[in-house]
C-alpha cells in the first residue's frame, strides 16, 4: 500500500475541542491516544514551567507570558504574534518534545505494561484495517499509543479513533476490575506533511520503546 502525505490542494476537515484537528481522507496521519493517569497535574506543570521559561529568554512580556500561563486565549495570540516564524516552529518543537519525554517517563499504572492488555488495543486498531483505513504500523506503549493510517474516503478519524479507544477500554476495565476512564478522551493527530516526515514518524515509532528504555515484554510493536 502507498501512504501519501497532506495534499494541499484537497478539502481538508477541520475541527476544534481543545486541541485543533485537520484530517484529510487519503493521507497518511500520525496519532498518539494516552492513558488518563499519563500526565498528572505536576507533570503538566513542569511542562507549562519549562515553556514558560523559554517564552521569557525570548524577551517576551512578563505579564504577557503570565496571562499565556494561565490560558488566556487573547494572551496566546499574543504571545504567537510577537515570536518570529523560526520561533514559533521552535516553540512547537519544544512543546512536542516535552510532551512526549513525559509520556515516556511511564507516570500513571502504566498498565498496557501487561501483554494481554497491549493486544486488547492492538486487536482494537486492526479490527477494520484493509476495510476503513490502512495501518502502516504502530506502537503500543505501557501507557500511550502511536498509530500512522490513511483512512478511506467517506470514513473518519474521529469516529474510528474513538471506537479504538471505547472497546479498548471496556475490555481492560472488565479484565482489571477497574470503571471510569481508561483513555484521555481526546487522542492528538497530525496529518503527515512529506515523504521526510513520514520517514521521520516511522522511525520514532520503531525507536519509541528503545528510547524509553523499555524491555521487550514492556510494548507491543506491529509493522505492515
Amino acid at each position: 500500500m502507498e501512504f501519501s502525505p497532506l495534499d494541499r490542494e484537497a478539502e481538508i476537515e477541520i475541527n476544534a475541542r481543545k486541541l485543533p484537528h485537520w484530517f484529510q481522507a487519503g493521507a497518511a496521519t500520525f496519532i498518539t491516544f494516552r492513558t488518563a493517569d499519563s500526565m498528572p497535574r505536576e507533570v503538566m506543570l513542569r511542562w507549562q514551567r519549562e515553556l514558560l521559561e523559554w517564552l521569557v529568554k525570548k524577551g517576551l512580556p512578563r505579564e504577557t507570558v503570565n496571562a499565556f500561563a494561565n490560558n488566556d486565549s487573547n494572551a496566546r495570540d499574543e504571545v504567537m504574534g510577537l515570536l518570529d516564524s523560526a520561533s514559533r516552529s521552535e516553540f512547537k518543537r519544544l512543546s512536542d518534545r516535552i510532551w512526549h519525554r513525559s509520556l515516556d517517563d511511564c507516570h500513571g499504572q502504566c498498565l498496557l505494561r501487561r501483554p494481554e492488555l497491549a493486544r486488547i488495543v492492538a486487536d482494537a486498531i486492526q479490527f477494520y484495517a484493509d476495510e476503513k483505513y490502512d495501518l502502516d504500523r504502530f506502537v503500543v506503549m505501557p501507557n500511550h499509543v502511536h498509530v500512522i493510517a490513511q483512512f478511506y474516503a467517506g470514513e473518519s478519524l474521529r469516529v474510528v479513533g474513538q471506537s479504538w479507544m471505547r472497546y479498548s477500554a471496556r475490555l481492560i476495565n472488565q479484565r482489571t476490575g477497574q470503571s471510569g476512564n481508561f483513555w484521555q478522551p481526546e487522542p492528538f493527530d497530525h496529518i503527515i506533511r512529506s515523504g521526510e516526515q513520514f520517514r521521520y514518524l516511522q522511525r520514532y515509532i520503531f525507536d519509541n520503546p528503545r528510547k524509553a528504555n523499555l524491555e521487550a515484554s514492556d510494548f507491543l510493536y506491529w509493522q505492515g
